[in-house]
């Protein structure tokens, strides 16, 4: 009888130890980590053709406070096969996702790409507008 209460008695401690030890740690539908960062912006954008080499002409021009980026790229690029990268805030997230080439050719219609925050409650919308050299 002694020996079953000592087992009961180790089982209920690792229940206990077990459940104290583990915490609530939110997170979204892509298993992301869900943080307190409200911070929500685009640092820096990178553009590469299907060689995956730079086709950008010069550096981009991301205003923060209109939400564009402005990115000129080499006379001949072929517009339809870039890989648009972006580098975010901590904890942020980009919606839509990039999952391969992105075809930027109607220059009329700038792509649109959401920077959501770590919380997950700021959500910003970045127009890339594209441009080719002359």
């Amino acid at each position: 009888m002694k020996k079953y209460a000592i087992i009961n008695c180790i089982l209920l401690m690792t229940a206990l130890v077990w459940s104290s030890c583990k915490k609530e740690t939110p997170v979204d539908e892509d298993g992301l980590l869900i943080t307190a960062r409200a911070e929500c912006y685009v640092s820096n954008f990178e553009l590469l053709g299907a060689d995956f080499q730079t086709v950008r002409s010069k550096a981009p021009v991301i205003d923060t406070v209109a939400c564009t980026i402005q990115q000129e790229v080499l006379f001949g690029t072929d517009l339809k096969n870039l890989w648009p990268q972006f580098t975010l805030v901590t904890d942020a997230k980009l919606d839509p996702k990039i999952t391969g080439k992105v075809d930027f050719s109607d220059l009329a219609n700038p792509k649109k790409y959401t920077v959501v925050s770590g919380n997950r409650q700021v959500r910003k919308t970045y127009t890339v507008i594209i441009t080719v050299q002359k």
